[in-house]
């Protein structure tokens, strides 16, 4: 009877406990959140996706009732900011604003020892717009369409450069398809971000690069650099006067060149809390205002939940896999 009554006691502790934390758990997620939210970018400020959040911060603060801090984590093509948010607590409290560039970095690296795997360490949560990218060309490089470019480049003694916002990123890969398309050669110069990538072709250091509509926009209007092609199937209403690639001679592409956004979390985020961080972000996307303001800069809301965005970073990954080893190209 004793051994009898000593267990019914551990059992009834054992399910106080487990009431207790789940209770817990439940009333944390409901106050969630009750503190700033950090959003991080794995690039340097300036780039596509550092103005994207910088567009969406402002709301996405209002519809989530706490700061949104917005933090830069540069470097190793964006292992640094990919790794601290797959390590951080899933709390919702630490999330990243992501490119294609974390799909385009898993098929190049795919044979590294890097154990990084967006589909297995990050939550999905949603993914949120797409944008045309630009083929920029520094003033000083003797170009105004895209067969003067390629014609430039195989009359000068040495292989002309292109700058991206690092190895694997959307720029990067970007360009890769170009030259495959038209048969151009060219050295790649990685940065640390677009911006940095953008600055070096502005002070006419590097020549070329292709970046975001949103984060070249400004500088083309004002003429410190010069647009050749859009990688949209139709014309940017950003860039009314620079031609689509196939407008300028440049055969369509098998991958996706837009850049689209979406939203991750470290693995295990609970669902409450991933369902609220959804919820806000379409609520974002969906505010006139804000879409006014990313209309001027080209980007397109495009909502999908969760779900939808991982299956959609799968196709990415086996996409970019397929393109990559086609062209041997390797990670330098």
């Amino acid at each position: 009877m004793l051994k009898l009554a000593r267990c019914a006691f551990a059992a009834a502790v054992a399910a106080s406990l487990a009431i207790w934390t789940t209770v817990s758990t439940v009333s944390a997620q409901g106050g969630f959140p009750d503190k700033p939210v950090h959003l991080i970018v794995a690039f340097v400020p300036g780039g596509a996706t550092d103005t994207f959040a910088r567009q969406i911060a402002p709301d996405l603060q209002e519809a989530l009732g706490q700061p949104v801090v917005i933090e830069n984590k540069p470097g190793a093509g964006g292992y640094i900011a990919w790794n601290y948010v797959a390590s951080a607590n899933p709390d919702g409290y630490t999330l990243l604003l992501a490119e294609n560039a974390v799909a385009i970095s898993q098929a190049l690296y795919k044979r590294s020892k890097s154990s990084f795997d967006p589909l297995t360490q990050y939550d999905a949560v949603a993914g949120l717009a797409a944008a045309p990218s630009a083929l920029i060309i520094a003033n000083n490089v003797p170009a105004k369409t895209i067969a003067e470019l390629v014609a430039h480049s195989k009359s000068v003694p040495q292989k002309l450069n292109f700058a991206s916002a690092g190895i694997g990123s959307v720029s990067h890969l970007n360009f890769e398809v170009f030259m495959d398309k038209t048969g151009m050669q060219a050295v790649h110069v990685p940065y640390k971000g677009g911006g940095q990538a953008i600055g070096d072709v502005i002070a006419g250091h590097v020549p070329m690069t292709i970046s975001s509509v949103q984060a070249t926009k400004g500088l083309v209007d004002s003429g410190k650099v010069k647009a050749l092609a859009v990688t949209s199937a139709a014309r940017s209403p950003a860039m009314p006067n620079v031609p689509t690639m196939q407008e300028a001679g440049v055969p369509a592409a098998d991958v996706e060149l837009r850049f689209w956004f979406a939203v991750f979390g470290p693995k295990g985020m609970p669902e409450p809390v991933k369902a609220k961080v959804s919820q806000a972000l379409a609520k974002v996307m969906g505010n006139n205002a804000a879409r006014e303001r990313l209309a001027k800069l080209d980007i397109t809301p495009d909502v999908i939940d969760g779900q939808a965005m991982r299956a959609k970073l799968e196709r990415e990954i086996k996409n970019w896999t397929r393109f990559i080893d086609a062209k041997g190209i390797k990670a330098e």
